[in-house]
């Protein structure tokens, strides 16, 4: 009678259970809800600045011209500029500013083209004096001027 009792071996356990599979899932859908609409806002500043960077550009280049002609270009291939256009807006054309003669003032504007992460068609607009947030239609979340 020495050894009546059977010994079984412990189960190993192998694998996750179902309730510990559902709080990753919901810690990793927390984790996207925040991360992702910054991750696109942070994408759509990048190419926002890109507009930036081309407008200054030609304000730069209009400078120029304004001093040896007396007058700003009307057309942007007139100018000593070596930048391409910008990628993700189409350039408008060159007008008279606030002035309504472009002997003294001008403006420009981009359009986003494109989808641009659920901010919408939006503008930036330039003038002789830089930045014109008057008529510039960007979101101030993706606007890289204001910070």
């Amino acid at each position: 009678m020495a050894d009546k009792f059977i010994y079984f071996p412990k189960k190993s356990r192998k694998g996750f259970s179902l309730v510990e599979l559902s709080v990753v899932v919901i810690i990793i859908g927390v984790l996207a809800a925040f991360g992702v609409p910054r991750l696109l806002q942070s994408v759509e500043r990048s190419k926002a600045s890109e507009s930036f960077k081309y407008l200054a550009s030609v304000r730069a280049a209009q400078e120029r011209y304004q001093a040896r002609q007396g007058t700003y270009a009307s057309d942007l291939t007139e100018l000593d500029m070596e930048q391409a256009p910008p990628k993700y807006f189409s350039v408008g054309s060159v007008g008279a500013g606030s002035t309504g003669t472009l002997e003294d003032s001008w403006t420009l504007t981009l359009t986003r083209s494109g989808a641009s992460s659920g901010y919408g068609a939006y503008t930036v607009t330039f003038t002789e004096d830089g930045y014109d947030s008057a008529t510039s239609t960007i979101d101030t979340e993706i606007n890289p001027q204001s910070t």
